[in-house]
């Protein structure tokens, strides 16, 4: 039985960080998830389904979040959810990364 609770803590690497595109991917990735979804700064909480939310964390590259999911898909939301933000890097290059 998967737990109802995962947590992980995530660092954004893509060079321009959490503007509204990456934002809108992971929202809509989190969406997929039968389970609720905080992600933290550490000093603001919001709703990972939340468009608006997410867009207020202002993560740039190099910040990491806390992201919390509790329900039936908790485990496999946390583990699609870093893939997008630490493996795929929203499908952004890098810092450094020549254009």
């Amino acid at each position: 039985m998967d737990k109802l609770v995962g947590e992980a803590t995530l660092e954004i690497k893509n060079a321009d960080g959490l503007h509204m595109r990456p934002a809108m991917q992971f929202v809509d990735l989190a969406s997929q998830f039968d389970c609720n979804i905080t992600v933290s700064n550490g000093q603001t909480d919001a709703d990972g389904k939340s468009i608006m939310q997410m867009s207020m964390l202002a993560a740039t590259c190099g910040t990491r979040l806390k992201i919390t999911a509790e329900g039936p898909d908790a485990d496999k939301a946390i583990e699609a959810l870093r893939e997008l933000v630490e493996v795929r890097l929203f499908d952004e290059p890098p810092p450094g990364a020549d254009p």
